[in-house]
């Protein structure tokens, strides 16, 4: 940062003398500063000063610069830098304080919440307002008014009472004798001599109100323990009834501390057990290939048509629970899959009348691609995903239940907590799990919450979903960070000279100071990163299977994830029995049945089984595959509203005479023809459960084949994350942004001549058309700069600093000091001109 000679007096005139890398470092903290771009550094400090910009750069604080700003707002205006000290590292004089309230200082200036030189240290207006304690709004230091401040409403007898009673001399107004007072409570020992002659009853008073709130309750004859505070001015009425513990009187109480506890370092992240590297990319792996299958199976489960989009948006709470029993998982769980599964772009709505969820023509490309490549789409949808799946299940502002995939759930604060918990991991070394107790308040000091505490703190529970959710995800393993996921992240190893530990219970050294902060990277560097990522974790994935092992009992055991076109088939054969490091699918009539009815023929399964098993076909299954088929199509099913036909005449006899055919509307038109009332896929539904394997026919009497056709939305982009306030700029808006600031401030800030018909007032005048086309003449002759007013296209006015060259058909060119460059300008739009100082 430039130095200036003469102390800044304003905001403005302390931007006016930094350089371009501490302006570029205010709009990179503050990128709300140029949304739009300020035409001056004037109007920056303005928009720097507004509540709404304060209120953004305070959340953005670590707990120890939001202490430094809370305690410069209880200090003096302005404050000199030990003064500071004091109110931070106390009377004893903390040192790690000492030490780190330079950085919290600079950050501070850096991001214009406080200007001026160490001696006279300002916070700007917006923030003192914000953190200086009131009867409305108190202080987070608990600190309550100053002498001066709870005095000025008192009666000037009054205050003469109190300054006697004290042992001070009388003053001739108020105004001293307040002076005299603050000087008695800012004086170690007359104030320890004052408060050694009070009563223990009228101390503990003191020791209650001392670290906040500073007020209490006194009725019209109060006692003599609060009595004895009241008359020396050691507890002063602000209202009827009310009472305060003066700010200076607070501060000698606490050894001259502004905060119960100061905490200028961050909290260690404690890694609580370390593992194998390979042990914790296996583990990783393992949950990678699971979250993989689950997502296939999810939208497997909705390939015809998934359930129905609820009219306010949204999975409705039924379809969830079918949806967390159908992939075997907790509902919140389920619901995490999903929103995943939107996020990626995977799954979308229809549009259709009858609305649905399905999947979408980028969840077959998906399918396409090879398995780590599929996992690092999904974790990176993740990662940026404004939509927080913990969210579901609870309530909205207007006490309204959120539901997955529905309106409600972005908040944009996940994809932050997200970046700066995997960052906390990348800086533990390989390994190392730490504790989420650790994270959590690693966190709540990078961000403190301003106010109370509350238990729905969402910071906190966004830090507890990331972990669960990396650990779901496989970017964990065993609480630490895998390899695939450091990759992912860009960030090395963290390595420390240490023991190594033998076992995975062994405790590691607590870590102060972990890695910085690592920005997001840049969409190349992503890239670059991804595809490191998927080359470590595609050797750890199992290689898809080409067969499988059948058994007497109708079952079959994938020992591993099957080739695609294997498990297709195998889905529609058998039903899964159980799922797990090995899946059991188990053959029945219904599924031999479904078989059939895809348009396989008793031979094509046996072959496909023949084929794709490490084991001889077992009798008892070739059996069922022929009694399925012998039986198959023996009945035939066809629309009159529905019919049955068959050869066999005491088939039908038997039909007619099942009790269980009674809600099917059945009677005989001829002696091979049964009608019904039903239509026929409840019909056809209706023989199958009676134990018969009817085939649906067409009008021409051919067998319809039953095959599943996937329905797919149109084409659908994944969801847009929801921005946390403006972007932050890239280093060609800011070096334009930074140019076109200073510029405009060139414009507004250098003198001009005195002008007898407009005087010096600073402001640009407005000139008529013959007279700024004389002036640009003028100067094109004696090389003069000129200080104009110009108006563009758009409308949009500003002030500009230029060279004119030459002027001709009604536009003047120049050079202009503020672009940097040669621009051409419209006479007509030129507002006012005026000439510059020769100095």
């Amino acid at each position: 940062m430039s130095t200036s000679a003469t102390p800044p007096r304003s905001l403005a005139e302390a931007l006016r003398v930094r350089d371009d890398a501490s302006l570029g470092a205010l709009l990179r903290a503050r990128p709300d500063l140029i949304t739009p771009v300020p035409t001056d550094l004037t109007q920056l400090a303005t928009r720097a000063g507004t509540r709404a910009s304060v209120v953004r750069a305070l959340e953005r604080l670590d707990r120890f610069a939001l202490q430094t700003a809370e305690a410069l707002a209880v200090a003096g205006d302005p404050a000199s830098y030990a003064e500071l000290l004091r109110l931070l590292a106390g009377d004893a004089g903390e040192p790690a304080v000492a030490g780190a309230l330079p950085r919290a200082l600079g950050t501070l200036r850096e991001q214009a919440l406080v200007w001026g030189e160490n001696e006279r240290l300002r916070l700007v207006r917006t923030a003192r307002e914000l953190l200086a304690p009131s009867p409305q709004h108190p202080s987070p230091t608990g600190l309550g008014p100053t002498v001066q401040e709870a005095a000025a409403g008192m009666s000037p007898g009054r205050i003469q009472e109190i300054v006697t009673a004290a042992g001070l001399p009388s003053t001739h107004d108020s105004v001293t004798a307040v002076a005299a007072l603050t000087g008695l409570f800012t004086d170690r020992e007359r104030m320890a001599a004052l408060l050694a002659g009070l009563p223990e009853e009228s101390l503990e008073v003191l020791r209650r109100l001392v670290w906040g709130p500073p007020y209490g309750q006194v009725t019209a004859d109060p006692a003599v323990r609060l009595r004895r505070l009241l008359d020396v001015g050691l507890l002063l009425p602000t209202a009827p009834g009310t009472v305060v513990l003066p700010r200076e009187v607070a501060l000698h109480l606490r050894g001259g501390l502004a905060h119960r506890v100061t905490e200028p370092l961050p909290p260690a992240v404690e890694p609580v057990a370390t593992h194998r590297p390979q042990v914790v990319d296996t583990t990783a792996a393992g949950q990678a290939y699971t979250a993989l299958a689950t997502v296939e199976e999810l939208l497997k489960d909705w390939d015809e048509g998934g359930p129905v989009v609820l009219r306010a948006g949204g999975l409705s709470v039924r379809d969830l629970k079918r949806t967390a029993v159908a992939l075997d998982v907790s509902e919140p769980i389920a619901a995490f899959w999903v929103e995943l599964a939107y996020a990626a772009g995977l799954l979308a709505s229809d549009g259709e009348a009858d609305e649905r969820y399905a999947a979408t023509p980028a969840y077959d490309e998906w399918l396409e691609r090879p398995s780590a490549e599929r996992w690092v789409r999904l974790v990176e949808a993740w990662l940026t995903a404004t939509r927080t799946a913990g969210l579901v299940g609870g309530r909205d502002m207007k006490d309204r239940t959120l539901s997955a995939l529905g309106p409600g759930l972005d908040r944009s604060a996940a994809p932050e907590v997200r970046h700066r918990v995997l960052t906390l991991l990348a800086g533990l070394p390989e390994g190392a799990s730490p504790s989420a107790e650790s994270v959590q308040a690693r966190l709540r000091w990078e961000r403190p919450l301003r106010g109370p505490q509350r238990d729905d703190d969402l910071r906190s529970r966004l830090t507890e979903w990331t972990l669960s959710e990396a650990e779901l995800l496989g970017v964990t393993g065993r609480g630490a960070l895998s390899a695939q996921g450091r990759a992912l992240w860009g960030a090395a190893p963290a390595r420390t000279p240490r023991k190594e530990p033998s076992g995975p219970g062994d405790k590691l050294p607590v870590h102060h100071h972990t890695a910085p902060p690592v920005e997001p990277l840049s969409p190349p560097e992503q890239a670059v990163a991804s595809a490191a990522a998927a080359r470590l974790l595609a050797p750890l994935l199992p290689e898809p299977l080409d067969h499988v092992l059948l058994q007497a009992d109708l079952t079959a055991v994938a020992p591993g994830p099957l080739q695609r076109p294997l498990a297709d088939v195998l889905d529609v054969l058998a039903d899964v029995e159980s799922k797990g490091g090995a899946t059991v699918y188990r053959f029945t009539p219904g599924s031999v049945r479904r078989a059939l009815d895809a348009g396989q023929a008793a031979s094509d399964l046996h072959a496909f089984l023949t084929t794709h098993s490490r084991t001889p076909v077992p009798q008892p299954l070739a059996y069922l595959i022929d009694d399925v088929a012998r039986r198959h199509g023996h009945l035939r099913v066809g629309a009159a509203s529905a019919y049955v036909r068959c050869d066999d005449d005491a088939l039908l006899n038997e039909i007619l005479a099942d009790k269980r055919a009674a809600g099917l509307g059945l009677r005989r038109l001829a002696p091979t023809v049964l009608a019904a009332q039903a239509d026929p896929a409840v019909l056809l539904e209706g023989l199958r459960q009676m134990g018969f394997a009817p085939a649906a026919e067409s009008a021409e009497g051919d067998v319809l084949i039953a095959r599943a056709h996937a329905h797919r939305t149109p084409p659908r982009t994944a969801p847009e994350p929801v921005p946390d306030g403006p972007p932050v700029p890239d280093t060609t808006l800011l070096s334009a942004a930074i140019r076109a600031i200073r510029a405009g401030d060139l414009a507004s800030t250098t003198p001009r001549k005195e002008s007898p018909d407009h005087g010096t007032t600073g402001e640009l005048p407005r000139t008529s058309s013959a007279e700024t086309l004389a002036t640009m003449q003028a100067a094109v002759l004696t090389n003069e700069a000129l200080w104009i007013g110009y108006v563009n296209a758009e409308g949009s006015a500003s002030q500009r600093v230029i060279a004119p060259i030459r002027v001709e058909g009604g536009f003047v060119t120049a050079y202009d000091h503020t672009a940097d460059e040669v621009r051409t300008y419209p006479l007509h739009r030129i507002t006012g001109v005026a000439e510059l100082a020769d100095d």
